[in-house]
């Protein structure tokens, strides 16, 4: 990235996307301090890489505890964060954490319990880890010294999908309906554009990103592209964002989704 944070956390930061993005930031000798790697199990089997990667890059990946669909495990992971932050805050937050649910979900069928549960992750999740961060985020933006807005200075990036589209989903494939996770990024877009607004006057820009159809454990293998593909378009979107951007909805490749 040509403009790059110094302090970045990640949700859902041990596989797929998030593990990706722990690599490209972490490889790429720039000016990323702390990049603080969360997730549910940090020594659990699906960590492994993650645990892997740390080891490479003790000086800059530090992998923090936090289950974002809990809030408690949440405010652990802000009191562990935030003495390390020297003062600097948080430059980019990342809300990558997310679960599909069922697939065939239904809106005739599905569960309400089945609802919940998506809903706590990619939707109730996003919405407690900013507020519990917003602190941090403001004090980057504060000492940064610079006007405007950008992902160096003070930025929340939610991972969200074409399937939080509500123009896109019309007429869309019925045999895969994931009733729960389309309205859940509906929900999560809906809370980007407000928290645009309502922190203008802070200086952090909030803006939603689709990593396309990516060949991960939650995008299959029938995916169209692979996850160094889509992270490093990801990455470089991030990097020529600007207070035009905020409220934003993008793709990899920086063309702009329809609501």
């Amino acid at each position: 990235m040509s403009s790059k944070p110094t302090n970045v956390l990640i949700t859902g930061a041990n596989r797929g996307l998030g593990l990706e993005m722990v690599r490209q930031m972490a490889e790429d000798k720039g000016q990323v301090k702390k990049l603080f790697a969360c997730c549910k199990e940090p020594s659990g089997a699906k960590s492994e890489g993650l645990q892997t990667l740390a080891k490479k890059h003790l000086d800059i990946i530090i992998i923090i505890p936090m289950d974002v669909s809990d809030l408690d495990s949440i405010k652990e992971a802000a009191k562990l964060i935030g003495p390390q932050l020297g003062g600097e805050g948080l430059n980019l937050l990342i809300n990558n954490a997310g679960i599909v649910g069922d697939i065939h979900s239904r809106v005739q069928e599905i569960a309400p319990k089945d609802v919940q549960d998506v809903f706590n992750v990619n939707f109730m999740g996003p919405l407690n880890v900013i507020q519990e961060f917003l602190p941090h985020l403001r004090a980057a933006a504060t000492v940064s010294g610079t006007t405007g807005m950008s992902c160096s200075k003070a930025a929340v990036i939610n991972i969200s999908s074409c399937m939080g589209s509500i123009t896109s989903a019309m007429g869309y494939d019925s045999s895969v309906p994931c009733v729960p996770y389309r309205i859940s990024k509906v929900a999560l877009n809906m809370l980007t554009v407000c928290a645009a607004e309502e922190m203008k006057k802070d200086e952090i820009l909030f803006a939603v990103l689709r990593p396309g159809w990516v060949r991960t454990e939650m995008g299959g293998p029938q995916g169209e592209i692979d996850v160094e593909e889509s992270v490093n378009g990801m990455l470089e979107v991030m990097a020529s964002m600007s207070e035009e951007h905020s409220g934003a909805f993008l793709d990899y490749k920086h063309r702009t989704m329809p609501w």
